[in-house]
């Protein structure tokens, strides 16, 4: 006897506290639950056979309705009712999330000469999401690279890279993003504003970030997936640097395209081992 019901996100985790109103064919009211912590409902309500209307709300998402048909048995399976974020836009659960490095890649690529491209990756660096219960406009991101850890699989390279001529990276050892704002640019995508402080300087720099979803990982976690693009310009950072070919063709582009992969881990720190 009763009804029950599941309310899940699009990705399928669930919505707790959720408020389920239910009315009967007029329109009134006849029974109000709110979901448990792992999104269920479950109440013992009796009502007459019948067809009624269920309505979902939830703070944070936009109001789904569903019908509902109980038995003579008194008797009303729901099953799960689906919400979308508010907007039609998604993003994790709300809370604290810890990007995992290990399985993470912070990468750039200049042009090289005029006709190809020097790919980079910075091996070291942490940041943090903080995912906002209610408006998630208000949501947080913060990175840290270390500008010592780039890559390009040329020592030589490196070595310049990490000089006065790029990054300095003796007087200027970190590289911080910190976000300032959130936009929705669709479903699943989003313009994330921050600053990035690089070779002393800090400039506005918009990320397009795309959430790609949700799932558990073999170590009994849950782990969120996004991959992000930028395109900065080294003399927005006081890198100014050039060589100029006897074409007079820049030996290296000043254009940086960065390309961000990022797995982040739900919670304040990332699991041991």
């Amino acid at each position: 006897m009763g009804l029950t019901a599941r309310i899940r996100t699009r990705d399928g985790w669930a919505v707790s506290h959720a408020v389920v109103t239910v009315t009967d064919m007029t329109g009134t009211q006849v029974l109000r639950a709110e979901a448990d912590a792992e999104g269920a409902v479950r109440d013992t309500t009796e009502l007459a056979p019948g067809a009624y209307t269920v309505i979902v709300t939830a703070v944070g998402y936009a109001p789904a309705a569903a019908s509902a048909l109980v038995t003579a048995a008194g008797r009303a399976e729901v099953g799960t009712i689906t919400l979308a974020r508010q907007g039609g836009t998604e993003l994790p659960p709300p809370g604290p999330w810890t990007i995992d490095p290990a399985h993470s890649s912070v990468a750039a690529v200049a042009q090289h000469l005029g006709i190809s491209s020097v790919h980079g990756r910075f091996t070291d660096f942490t940041g943090s999401i903080e995912i906002a219960f209610d408006d998630v406009t208000r949501s947080r991101v913060q990175a840290v690279i270390r500008a010592a850890s780039i890559g390009t699989g040329n020592d030589m390279r490196d070595t310049h890279l990490r000089s006065a001529d790029f990054l300095d990276a003796e007087r200027h050892p970190e590289i911080t993003y910190r976000s300032t704002g959130l936009t929705a640019a669709g479903s699943d995508r989003w313009t994330v504003h921050g600053e990035l402080a690089m070779h002393g300087v800090s400039r506005p720099v918009d990320l397009d970030l795309a959430y790609l979803g949700t799932g558990a990982d073999p170590w009994g976690g849950t782990r969120a997936a996004f991959r992000a693009t930028a395109e900065l310009h080294r003399e927005d950072f006081a890198m100014n640097y050039n060589q100029l070919l006897q074409a007079g063709i820049a030996a290296i582009g000043t254009t940086l395209k960065v390309d961000l992969d990022i797995q982040a881990v739900q919670g304040e720190s990332l699991p041991l081992g």
